[in-house]
Order: C-alpha cells, then structure tokens, then sequence
C-alpha cells in the first residue's frame, strides 16, 4: 500500500495498477527515493513560505511597512493641499507663469476641500472617530500588532487632514481680493512646515514603538 501511495505521489499515477506494472512501481519507487525528487516536492511550499514572509502581518518587523511609512509622509509634505511644493517654490522665486498656476491650483483645492467639510463634514468625522477608534482599540487594547501600525499612520494624517482645513479656510478669503502669488504661497509654505512637525512626530513616535515591539518579540524568542 506505502508503495502503491508512493508511486501515485512521484508521478500522478493510479496507485492500484495491475501485476504487469510492477517494474514501472519499482522504477517508480526508486525516482522517489532520490533526494531531488524530494527538494522538487518541497519547492512549491517554500514558495508560499516566501510570499507569506513578504506580507508578514507582523508590522514592525516587516521592511514594506518602514518604506510605506516613509512614501506616505513624503508624500504628504510634498503636496500641500493638492499643489505640489516644487510649483510652490517657483512661484516664489520666479512668479509670473508659475505664480498664476499655483494660484489657480490653490483655488481648486481649497474650494473642493471646504465643499467637502461643509456638505459631509459631520457624517466624515463620525465614520472617521469609529474607525480610528475601533483600529486603536483592536491595536492597544487587544494587542493586534497590525492595528497598531495603522493607527500609526491613520490618527497623524488625521490631525493633517483637519490642519489642511484650517489652513483652507484661512486662504479662501485670501484668494477671493486677487492676491499676489507670494502671499498665498507663505501661506502653504507655514503650512508645510506644521505638516512636517507632524511628520516628524509620528514617525518618531513609530519608531520607538517598532523597536520596543520588536525587541519584545526578540526577547520571547
């Protein structure tokens, strides 16, 4: 029977064949005994074993989650209420063109964002104080490691997304005397650097906790 199974798990085989196959089973048997044939079994597991390490829900200690960390901060001090800060730059530095499209762009974004938290501001901060609520107590409160991670991401672009508020409110009566380009480029230059603070603040605050998780897990090891 433990060779019939043998030969039905190396070649694919019915495992029951008639007398006259004896000496393909024995050939079989022998294929199966080879130490190849059991590293070419092993593959496709170690294959999921990889992939399963690359998505490792074990945040702290997975490299993509650092790197995520860093593009999403990156990305946020970059685009200043939609408008990118190199245009933001050039409009201080050389006006004219570049002036009118930051201004332009500005309009845009500081409508659509007031728009935004005018029409669905209370139904957004409800279902935002849920989830945030419900991912920090999974992550503090149960000890789900992955929680944790995203609320250390989500809760500071929060303060970001009600920063980008403020500061949106705080342009639109700007825009609406035709101001210069510089002055509403100090505006999100201020800004940028209060997104920054936050930043700043977050990933440190990350990091330690990372490296106390980590180190906690390397201790029960």
């Amino acid at each position: 029977m433990a060779f019939s199974f043998l030969h039905f798990r190396c070649h694919g085989l019915p495992a029951f064949s008639s007398p006259s196959n004896v000496a393909a089973r024995l050939h079989a048997a022998r294929e199966c005994a080879k130490p190849g044939a059991e590293q070419e079994a092993s593959l496709p597991l170690n294959i999921l074993e990889t992939i399963f390490e690359l998505i490792d829900m074990r945040s702290f200690s997975n490299l993509w989650y650092w790197i995520a960390l860093a593009v999403v901060w990156s990305t946020t001090s970059h685009w200043v209420l939609g408008v990118p800060f190199d245009l933001v730059v050039q409009a201080r530095r050389k006006g004219g063109q570049a002036g009118q499209d930051m201004l332009v762009l500005t309009g845009i974004n500081t409508r659509r964002l007031l728009r935004i938290g005018r029409e669905a501001g209370v139904v957004l901060s409800l279902g935002a104080s849920f989830l945030l609520s419900l991912i920090v107590m999974l992550g503090f409160g149960y000890g789900f490691e992955f929680a944790q991670a995203v609320a250390l991401i989500a809760l500071p672009l929060t303060v970001v997304g009600a920063m980008s508020l403020r500061t949106a409110a705080q342009i639109e009566p700007v825009l609406a005397r035709a101001p210069e380009p510089e002055e509403v480029a100090a505006l999100l230059a201020r800004h940028r650097v209060a997104v920054q603070a936050v930043g700043l603040v977050a990933i440190t605050v990350t990091a330690l906790w990372g490296m106390f998780q980590n180190m906690q897990l390397s201790v029960l090891r």
